[in-house]
């Protein structure tokens, strides 16, 4: 069995590239980072090594990279005769996959089994966004090779920090992981990965790992920034931050049991581990590595507009959440441009046109004026 992953980063190799030579699949990464590229394929086997409670080392072995930027016909190759087909690359990267995709299908034969298809991004319905992207690249062709794959959505959970100070293309992680993939659309033969679950509904999967995963991520960094703390870890034992990231994380788990009907103290535990997961100090992640792109955070149906435009919608609290949005317009690091876009705009923009043009609100929406009503407030800072 072969699997063609693309994105060869800490991800990829700690925690999708991992469960699927778990599994038995020979791995074929393929990146676009040539130094990258050819550090992998300088090395036999590379060591993952899990930091925290329960925390163990595991080898891979049977690996090797392709530069698709250089050599695009041998990823190609590869996947015409693969089994699997996953990315973590973020989601803005995917449709620049689609033509390497199509093109491996087109070479398929097309006697063999689909070839299965994952997108293993934080985002919600990443491998549908990726199917689209292929579908358009092929335009009429489609109909003709849309049997020669399935297309499943996924959620991944596993804390992966940078930059790490390790040798060669090992990988730090933390313990804990989660990968659940819609059962569906594999009908009777799913691919064999003992590391990842199936389920029928995938949404609450996705949407419970988001809302509480990522929000709370983002909103333990924004906090920790605006506060001057430098780790993750560090962040969350400042109590005052401790309390604004309960408190944003109690509203997204109310919208989960409105809309998913999550069981309540079911989703209470889940959100304690998370934070324990946050306070791990084995764990060296920072509020800029977690804080950074605050565009994309901020977007209308990211970690923050998403729920709470939700929850608003349904007359449920969306203070905390709103509170953490005002933490977000306050994340200045020089190093990442989506931070420096922010600080501009907000400088050029009235507030109702910045809410207008970063959450993709209606100014209608029931939150609109909540949200411009923190711009407001960060304006009035920086003037």
């Amino acid at each position: 069995m072969k699997a063609v992953h693309f994105g060869a980063g800490n991800i990829g190799r700690g925690f999708v590239g991992l469960l699927l030579h778990e599994a038995g699949y020979e791995l074929v990464f393929s990146d676009v980072s040539a130094a990258l590229v050819d550090a992998i394929n300088a090395e036999k086997t590379y060591t993952v090594h899990e930091v925290g409670a329960g925390g163990v080392d595991k080898v891979v072995t049977g690996f090797r990279a392709i530069n698709s930027a250089e050599h695009p016909d041998e990823v190609i190759d590869e996947i015409a005769g693969a089994n699997v087909v996953t990315t973590a690359v973020g989601p803005t990267v995917l449709k620049f996959l689609a033509p390497l995709i199509l093109s491996g299908l087109a070479l398929r034969d097309p006697s063999s089994p689909p070839l299965q298809i994952m997108a293993c991004e934080n985002a919600i319905n990443a491998t549908d966004v990726l199917r689209d992207h292929i579908r358009d690249e092929a335009g009429e062709a489609w109909d003709a090779i849309a049997s020669r794959a399935v297309f499943a959505n996924t959620a991944v959970d596993r804390i992966v920090p940078a930059p790490q100070d390790n040798p060669g293309v090992d990988v730090t992680v933390e313990p804990f992981y989660e990968w659940a993939i819609e059962r569906p659309p594999f009908g009777d033969v799913p691919p064999r990965i003992p590391g990842a679950h199936f389920v029928h509904d995938l949404a609450p999967y996705i949407e419970r790992k988001l809302f509480t995963v990522n929000t709370g991520h983002a909103t333990t960094a924004y906090y920790g920034a605006r506060a001057g703390v430098e780790r993750i870890s560090d962040a969350l034992a400042v109590p005052e931050i401790a309390a604004s990231v309960s408190a944003t994380l109690e509203e997204t788990s109310a919208l989960l049991v409105a809309k998913h009907e999550l069981d309540p103290r079911g989703l209470a535990e889940y959100r304690e581990r998370i934070l324990e997961r946050f306070r791990n100090p084995a764990l060296p992640d920072t509020v800029w590595r977690v804080g950074r792109q605050p565009l994309r955070k901020l977007s209308r149906h990211e970690r923050f507009i998403g729920p709470a435009a939700e929850a608003a919608e349904r007359g449920l609290s969306t203070s905390a959440l709103v509170a953490a949005m005002g933490a977000a317009l306050a994340f200045e690091d020089a190093e990442d441009p989506q931070s420096a876009d922010v600080q501009r705009m907000l400088r050029e923009l009235d507030a109702a046109e910045f809410t207008a043009t970063v959450t993709g609100l209606e100014r209608e929406h029931p939150l609109f004026a909540r949200v411009e009503a923190v711009v407001a407030a960060r304006q009035a800072e920086l003037s």
